[in-house]
């Protein structure tokens, strides 16, 4: 669940929403979220009316991210998909957003990829941030499961391990976990899976 805090937000990009007040935690509305997000470069999901704003992102993080973009990528691209990183947001379901790191639909003439955000997404992927691991360990295997996204990787720096989750029903249950020395793969693009050394041994 979103954080209850009130959480700071810039004063530029209030200013792009038609209120004399910025609304209490709780108060937003999901109109009032999208306007303020398509003015700032922070990284804020949104639930039921409280906002969230995520830890800004490090050099290892971005270094992870970018390899893992180009792996999916030239993947991918080739057979008609499309690969996208943060930030773009994704709608979970009505006054639900999420921001991941890394998400790709199949085919890129699918009718979910809307320009202002998507409607959904085919895989999505988190590199587990320091300060909140348990947003992406925890929160979001729930919540992506409710999207009924099919696959969602976890890609954990601290443990070094990645583990994917596939849909089953309602819920996520775990497809692999794997170390270094091995190849992670994807249960929904067959074919496909990155060197775990590889990805932990970015500079």
């Amino acid at each position: 669940m979103a954080s209850m805090k009130q959480t700071t937000i810039p004063i530029q990009a209030w200013r792009h929403i038609s209120s004399d007040a910025m609304p209490a935690q709780g108060a937003w509305t999901e109109e009032q979220y999208l306007r303020l997000t398509d003015y700032t470069s922070r990284l804020i999901e949104f639930t039921d009316g409280y906002l969230e704003v995520l830890p800004m992102p490090t050099d290892r993080h971005q270094s992870i991210l970018a390899y893992l973009f180009l792996a999916f990528n030239s993947f991918l691209q080739p057979r008609g998909g499309k690969v996208h990183f943060a930030a773009l947001r994704v709608r979970i379901r009505e006054r639900k957003f999420r921001e991941p790191d890394l998400l790709l639909l199949l085919r890129a003439d699918d009718p979910r990829r809307e320009d202002r955000f998507w409607l959904g997404a085919d895989l999505v992927l988190e590199v587990v941030s320091k300060k909140k691991p348990e947003r992406d360990l925890v929160d979001k295997v729930v919540d992506y499961a409710e999207a009924r996204i099919p696959e969602y990787w976890i890609v954990n720096p601290l443990t070094e391990t990645i583990t994917v989750y596939r849909l089953d029903g309602d819920a996520y249950v775990i497809a692999g976990v794997y170390t270094r020395g091995q190849t992670a793969t994807s249960v929904l693009l067959t074919g496909f899976g990155v060197d775990v050394n590889g990805v932990f041994a970015v500079d």
